[in-house]
Parts: C-alpha cells; sequence; structure tokens
C-alpha cells in the first residue's frame, strides 16, 4: 500500500491532471489512508471533480471534502435572479417532478425541500445545481417517498448488488432502518465501493445510503 506521503503526491498530480480543476486553491492532506481536501474552487461542479478525483486514485480509503465554494460573481448576483435560474434549470429537467420542490434563497444560499419518488431525481437535481456557477450554498433537504414496504428494503438491496459484478456482494453488509440504508464490510477499491453505494441508492425505496464500506 502508498504511504500517506505518496498518496498526497498521487492525488495532488490527479488534481493537476484533471482540466476542469484548479488545483492552485486545493490543499491535500493524508491520514492512514484517507485525503481531506481543502481551500475554495469556483462552482460546485470543479468541488465535485475534485471530489472524484482523489478517490479514483489508487491507495486512498476514503476522501473528506472541506472544500468552499467562492466564485467571483457572487456578490453582484442578487438572490431573485439566482431563484429565477435555479427554477429555469430545473423546469427543463423532466426526471424532475418541480411542482413538489420548494426554493428558498439567502444571500446565495439556495435551501431545496419537498420530495421525490426516486434517487436518480434527486441526484439529477444536485447536478442541475452543480451547473450553476451562481450559487455560494446549496442546502438540500429534499425526500424520497419510499414507494414499497420498508421491510423490503433490504431485500431489495441485497439482491440488486448480487446481480452486480465484479463486486463481491457477500462482503457488503446491508442494514436498514426504515427507507435508510448503511453499507459496511468491506470491498477491493474504491471503485468497487462506489458501485456498491450507487447500486444502493438506485433501489426502489431507499431515502438515504451511509457508506463505510473499508477499502483494504
Amino acid at each position: 500500500m502508498p504511504t500517506d506521503h505518496q498518496l498526497q503526491l498521487d492525488v495532488l498530480e490527479q488534481l493537476d491532471c484533471d482540466p476542469s480543476i484548479n488545483s492552485s486553491h486545493i490543499g491535500v492532506a493524508v491520514r492512514d489512508g484517507v485525503v481531506v481536501l481543502t481551500g475554495h474552487v469556483q462552482n460546485f461542479g470543479e468541488k465535485g471533480a475534485a471530489d472524484t478525483a482523489a478517490g479514483i486514485v489508487h491507495g486512498v480509503r476514503g476522501v473528506v471534502d472541506e472544500i468552499t465554494v467562492d466564485w467571483p460573481g457572487h456578490r453582484t448576483t442578487g438572490d431573485e435572479t439566482i431563484a429565477d435560474r435555479v427554477s429555469v434549470r430545473l423546469s427543463t429537467n423532466r426526471s424532475v417532478p418541480l411542482d413538489r420542490i420548494h426554493i428558498v434563497l439567502e444571500d446565495g444560499i439556495v435551501t431545496l425541500s419537498g420530495d421525490v419518488d426516486w434517487h436518480y431525481q434527486l441526484d439529477a437535481i444536485e447536478s442541475d445545481m452543480m451547473a450553476l456557477d451562481c450559487i455560494r450554498v446549496l442546502q438540500n433537504r429534499i425526500k424520497i417517498r419510499p414507494p414499497v414496504k420498508v421491510g423490503a428494503v433490504r431485500k431489495r438491496v441485497r439482491d440488486a448488488l448480487s446481480r452486480i459484478s465484479p463486486l463481491d456482494a457477500a462482503k457488503v453488509i446491508v442494514k436498514t432502518q426504515g427507507s435508510s440504508v448503511r453499507l459496511s464490510g468491506s470491498v477491493n477499491s474504491w471503485h468497487e465501493r462506489e458501485i456498491a453505494e450507487t447500486v444502493a441508492r438506485s433501489v426502489s425505496g431507499v431515502s438515504t445510503v451511509d457508506n463505510q464500506i473499508l477499502v483494504p
């Protein structure tokens, strides 16, 4: 396994290689294989790209994102203008039930509430918000309606994981509390860890996923 110092160098190099990231404003620290990202970027898209870039480096066991978003024009964009942009962006996404989403703006901070039926709809909303460069902070409080009996959620998650290759589903422990899922156990790589979480999120009735899977 790479040392923490080597991981730090590898993550920095990976950030430098991504043209969508201005790595000069991002700090990287590593402790016991867990990467901590600090600094600031200009939009949520760049913040997400930094998370992804750090997570795919071989040997990384986890990523803690403490990056803040601070773009040059946020002081000149009014809340009413931002609200209009958010509403227009969501209205163009056919997978988003806009009539069930509530938008509140205060000093560039967008708070979304309401509910959707599927986790992919929640992901679509977050992706739309990341594409807007006028949002300073996003607080996503949207809930997912569980369309199935909560007792069936765990079985559906386990069945979904068992269908995915190359994931070894036997090494993944699934626990549920209502519509919330907690994943633990271990997998062979960060990529498999992300696959397990993505699969769990896609299961009908799952509202949140707490991914505690370890990568040796």
